[in-house]
């Protein structure tokens, strides 16, 4: 499947290598699982990561723009395709006085004969890229996940020891005035 990395970063396909970096960072705040605790954000994360891997190589960006402007044709095609279908369905349903109800409602309703067929790569070399760079993306995304958790963790644990040696030495502190006060008397 061919993905937008250009919409997914938006961002425009005359970006330089720092705008793409700067976007990237934008989205990967935005869409950070901190920032978005409610909401699981794992897929829009991979996106992302993706997105930048292919836009950032330099060979890799020079093939996905020329697969981008034919995957741009390819669904240009495809809605200009379902409009006429559309419109079609539109025609044959104005003619209701020659058919019954139950008729034009089940030819309104019904799928265009033809289906459309996803999008085939041209480029295969690239195919294969943006696979490997999904497979990368995946990686990262769990790394910055774990970390996440880890970094949680750690947290806890610090706040956690940070606490106790403070309460310790608050009742060291405590034991210590008892001990003056009762020593006074």
């Amino acid at each position: 499947m061919f993905k937008d990395y250009y919409v997914i970063l938006d961002i425009s396909k005359s970006a330089t290598l720092a705008e793409i970096k700067s976007a990237y960072r934008i989205q990967a705040l935005k869409w950070h699982p901190d920032k978005n605790q409610e909401t699981d954000t794992t897929e829009k994360m991979k996106e992302i990561n993706e997105a930048k891997l292919i836009l950032t190589d330099e060979e890799a960006r020079i093939r996905y723009d020329k697969e981008h402007t034919l995957y741009k044709s390819f669904k240009q095609e495809k809605e200009k395709h379902k409009k006429t279908e559309k419109s079609k369905h539109k025609h044959h349903a104005s003619k209701k006085e020659e058919k019954s109800e139950e008729e034009t409602y089940r030819k309104q309703n019904e799928k265009p004969k033809e289906e459309y067929s996803t999008y085939q790569f041209d480029d295969e070399i690239l195919k294969k890229w943006m696979e490997n760079a999904r497979k990368q993306a995946i990686r990262n995304v769990h790394e910055m996940i774990k970390e996440f958790a880890d970094s949680s963790v750690i947290g806890f644990g610090t706040f956690f020891s940070n606490g106790f040696k403070a309460i310790l030495v608050a009742f060291i502190f405590i034991i210590i005035l008892l001990i003056i006060n009762f020593l006074k008397n």
